[in-house]
């Protein structure tokens, strides 16, 4: 077996909303078709692939102890327009150089606080 990309992220939140709406306005994903599980939650889309799985859960305390997820990551395209509407909608990000790639990364938080941030190409950079 050879692992060739990652396939889906699977984020629980108690703001269902709030989190397909982010992603929708601000990675540009749609919901999309999601199997007739028996708990909420939505499957958004990038293309054809649902690659962020939300399920909904009640609201609870922060889990205490080790980072349960450090960040996950997205390859994208058209950076200055990803940053205009980043700044469009007033989310806070940082942009980084992968170093000795020359990738840009923007990083930024969802709204439940998870890390996520987009790749881009060098010659967008």
């Amino acid at each position: 077996m050879l692992v060739s990309g990652l396939d889906h992220v699977n984020l629980r939140t108690a703001r269902l909303g709030e989190m397909c709406a982010f992603y929708e306005r601000i990675l540009e994903l749609r919901k999309g078709p999601r199997p007739p599980f028996e708990f909420g939650g939505a499957w958004l889309y990038a293309a054809e692939k649902a690659v962020v799985h939300l399920v909904e859960v009640a609201p609870a305390d922060p889990p205490v102890g080790a980072l349960r997820l450090e960040h996950f990551a997205f390859s994208g395209r058209g950076l200055s327009g990803f940053l205009e509407r980043l700044e469009l909608h007033k989310i806070e990000h940082w942009v980084t150089r992968l170093p000795g790639f020359g990738h840009s990364q923007v990083s930024l938080r969802d709204p439940d606080g998870n890390r996520l941030h987009v790749d881009f190409d060098p010659s967008e950079g």
